[in-house]
């Protein structure tokens, strides 16, 4: 069997470590690497980006919501990710799918569950709980801002991931290695893609998809 190069990205230790030992002994000679941030794993891909998957949870230090997604699928497109989280909502998964994940696993899925959603993705398939119906979904109030995030550039995912943390023009133009000029034509044109007036507004728009799909669920 082929080796696997993985990162699990949860913020629990024991779950990670759980998840971990699971595929180790399904998927034998596998590279699992874990980060309980998303700055750790930036750090991690920094070093080697060269993944076959992702794990990742939607709540967790450094991601709100659906932003982590959006960032890892702008910023490396050609790593699949899996979610792997709490929740078992559909209207949450079908966002995630729509935001370009390979697949999504709930926590309450059995150990065996889990290994065969892993393996249907390292083989290049989607994977969603067979249990859950996604076409019974009515339309979400939010549908509108899903097409529109989903029509951002990625260097616009970047950009508006930067501003939900608070960081100004000249800091993500610093950090990203562009000109301040650059970071503002960008957040004109997120603002308009959005249909928003103001950068607050852009970030708010952000925050409420991370933050409707969980309204009713305690993510761990």
């Amino acid at each position: 069997m082929a080796a696997h190069r993985i990162v699990i990205v949860d913020d629990h230790p024991l779950f990670r470590d759980a998840l971990n030992q699971a595929l180790q002994s399904s998927l034998g000679a596998t590279s699992i690497r874990q980060a309980g941030t998303l700055d750790e794993l930036n750090g991690l891909l920094a070093e080697d980006s060269d993944l076959d998957l992702i794990l990742l949870d939607l709540n967790m230090p450094g991601i709100q919501g659906f932003s982590g997604l959006l960032y890892l699928r702008a910023q490396h497109p050609g790593i699949p990710v899996m979610i792997i989280s709490a929740t078992e909502d559909a209207s949450a998964i079908r966002k995630a799918m729509n935001f370009g994940a390979s697949g999504f696993v709930p926590k309450s899925q059995s150990i065996e569950s889990i290994r065969a959603a892993v393996q249907a993705v390292l083989q290049g398939d989607v994977w969603t709980p067979p249990e859950i119906d996604l076409t019974k979904t009515g339309p979400s109030a939010d549908e509108d801002l899903v097409a529109r995030l989903s029509s951002l550039t990625p260097q616009q995912v970047r950009v508006l991931v930067m501003l939900g943390k608070g960081l100004l023009n000249k800091q993500i133009a610093y950090e990203l290695g562009v000109s301040e000029a650059t970071i503002k034509a960008h957040v004109s044109a997120i603002l308009q893609k959005l249909g928003v007036d103001s950068r607050t507004q852009a970030v708010i728009a952000i925050n409420r998809i991370g933050s409707t799909a969980w309204r009713n669920n305690a993510l761990a």
